[in-house]
């Protein structure tokens, strides 16, 4: 496959999907048995490297999932798994990149997702054995380093995406990029239903980046009461706050207001940034529950593929629509 950012880069990887859409990686919430489950229904399924502790766990996990989709695929010839990604979140707080990198390069994992860093001596490491790397970008100028830095694709992290979030119009964002990059492009921000997904391909994106749906999923490591939030829950219920990492990022107001947080504060300037590298992270997302602003048409728990399933028939709908 051509890691030129080319056209033909973008239309073999939508060949190999029955869906166009990533699951994104989420920090404690991404499972290898939700990946598992996303593949399987067509669609790229994460995690987060950081999910898997100790890091020597990180090995047997991979092969756990490279061996299940194996043995999907023998058994349904008919409709194969798709790719798996594992998220290297490449902040330098990041202790356990190098490490991680090793143990990715050694199972030779398909997609890398690249988060907080240009991809750089990543990249490289993927390439190396034919692996693809995409990059996490909120605006034109970080897809534009991504780009310069080997990234094979980009994805877009729009206002309204959930975790650390982004603050620019999806429209503006895919245009800006649009403008110089024709290679695998995914847009995040907002998207759970067919007619988003429809509309982000009308908009010029290949594939649409979607996390905050399967937070209610069965395979979520997600308190039951973060998935009944979820459920039950609509963009007025997502705060934009630096008040629990010290950096942009969105959190359920129940569950900030549980915390004892004014999600509305002012970021205290003492507060370290953490970008969930770190063990010491950990309570920040699992206790303090984050999801998008695009969580209104989750309107029940149950598996991701059964979610999944739903979501391609809405989008055949949407995509055959006049309206």
């Amino acid at each position: 496959m051509s890691r030129l950012g080319s056209r033909e880069a973008a239309e073999q990887l939508g060949r190999r999907l029955r869906l166009p859409l990533i699951g994104a990686p989420m920090f404690i919430a991404s499972t290898p048995e939700l990946v598992i489950a996303q593949c399987k229904a067509g669609v790229i399924g994460s995690m987060p490297a950081l999910n898997i502790r100790p890091q020597e766990a990180l090995g047997p996990a991979i092969a756990r999932i490279a061996e299940a989709l194996a043995e999907h695929d023998l058994a349904h010839p008919e409709s194969p798994s798709a790719p798996f990604a594992i998220n290297q979140i490449a902040h330098r707080t990041n202790e356990r990149v190098a490490a991680d990198l090793e143990t990715i390069v050694a199972h030779r994992v398909p997609i890398v997702i690249v988060s907080l860093a240009a991809p750089g001596p990543i990249a490289e490491a993927v390439h190396s054995y034919g692996g693809l790397v995409f990059c996490d970008v909120t605006t034109n100028r970080h897809a534009r380093k991504a780009a310069e830095g080997g990234a094979d694709g980009l994805i877009a992290v729009a206002a309204g995406a959930g975790g650390h979030t982004g603050g620019v119009s999806p429209f503006a964002l895919v245009e800006d990029i649009r403008s110089w990059w024709d290679g695998p492009l995914a847009l995040s921000g907002c998207i759970a239903t067919g007619r988003g997904i429809a509309a982000a391909r009308m908009m010029g994106a290949d594939f649409v980046y979607v996390g905050s749906p399967f937070l209610a999923c069965d395979e979520a490591d997600t308190a039951s009461g973060h998935k009944d939030m979820v459920v039950a829950g609509c963009s007025d219920d997502v705060a934009i706050t630096e008040a629990v990492t010290g950096v942009r990022a969105t959190f359920l107001r129940g569950s900030l207001a549980e915390a004892g947080i004014d999600p509305d504060a002012a970021r205290d300037p003492a507060k370290p940034r953490n970008f969930g590298a770190t063990g010491s992270s950990q309570s920040a997302w699992r206790d303090i529950w984050s999801a998008g602003q695009g969580i209104g048409p989750v309107t029940s728990r149950g598996s991701a593929g059964d979610w999944l399933a739903r979501l391609a028939a809405d989008y055949e709908t949407a995509r055959h629509s006049r309206i």
